[in-house]
């Protein structure tokens, strides 16, 4: 009998080691992606072409995008800001181009300096120049639950904003439970208001478990028939603007109950569990990951 698949888009060393306060070397990122890739992931952010003077962690994407090993069915992607970030994405043959809006208008100036609707107008040519290299473009949507400056958000307000980025030309909308205050009860009236809008295998689900919460909210997505989920191994990350927010869901701990409800990855838990393993070595910093610390304390990493 053949199992349902689950795509996981591992977003930890982008979304994830941009929040982190240890420098990481482009060699130690590239080191990271290919053992990851090794282990079975198939979407992979390899960075973001922003400036370094604001994201210091993300300064030598190109290199990084050089130096990994190039694979026909696993999918780099990056995270660019504008059109400036758009060539430089192309000129190193990004598979994925994402671009980044909120559903809260405070969040959004707070974030990248610009309203909802001036950012979306600021990715029109770089969703246009993405198409016309024949690159799929994902857009991310912040703050879709709570917003640490405006609280709850309806979803409603979200809807629009997916509405809008879809008549952009994204082929595939990510929504991030930026400050992790999401339960099911508000996952199951987020996606009553945004599965309408598109088809279900275009959108994706980005949990951060700062209440704990991620792997229930993942859990009722799944019932719901969402089979793209975003997470960082070793629950790397967190967010500058938002106060207390701590990381994404953890790769490892996601893999473990996919595992257990007899879906499909295509990944090696104990694999990929041994790379976070080593990237909290190299930041010095403790394992979040549940599964990734039961791993380790099992002498399996």
């Amino acid at each position: 009998m053949t199992r349902e698949k689950v795509t996981l888009v591992e977003v930890g060393l982008r979304d994830g080691l941009q929040n982190e306060s240890t420098p990481v070397s482009a060699d130690n990122r590239v080191r990271w992606f290919d053992a990851l890739a090794d282990a079975g992931m198939k979407r992979i952010e390899a960075g973001s072409f922003v400036s370094p003077r604001w994201v210091p962690q993300m300064a030598n994407t190109d290199e990084v995008m050089a130096q990994i090993q190039r694979r026909p069915d696993v999918s780099a992607e990056v995270l660019v800001p504008n059109t400036k970030g758009l060539e430089g994405a192309l000129a190193c043959d990004a598979d994925v181009i994402a671009v980044f809006t909120a559903a809260s208008e405070t969040f959004n100036r707070k974030n990248i300096n610009c309203s909802i609707a001036e950012s979306i107008e600021r990715f029109q040519p770089v969703v246009a120049g993405a198409r016309a290299a024949g690159k799929r473009v994902r857009a991310y949507v912040s703050c879709v639950v709570g917003c640490p400056y405006e609280g709850r958000i309806a979803p409603g307000q979200v809807a629009d904003v997916v509405k809008q980025l879809l008549e952009l030309g994204a082929d595939e909308v990510s929504l991030g439970d930026t400050i992790g205050v999401a339960r099911p009860r508000e996952v199951h009236a987020l996606l009553d208001a945004t599965l309408p809008l598109l088809p279900i295998e275009n959108l994706a689900l980005h949990c951060h478990d700062t209440r704990g919460q991620a792997i229930a909210n993942i859990y009722a997505a799944l019932d719901r028939g969402v089979r793209t989920f975003d997470s960082a191994v070793a629950g790397l990350g967190g967010c500058p603007y938002a106060k207390g927010a701590t990381g994404n869901v953890a790769t490892e701990d996601v893999l473990y109950l996919l595992q257990g409800e007899g879906f499909e990855t295509g990944v090696d838990l104990d694999a990929l569990a041994r790379v976070g393993h080593e990237i909290c070595e190299v930041l010095g910093r403790s394992n979040p990951s549940r599964t990734g610390k039961a791993l380790a304390a099992e002498c399996q990493v």
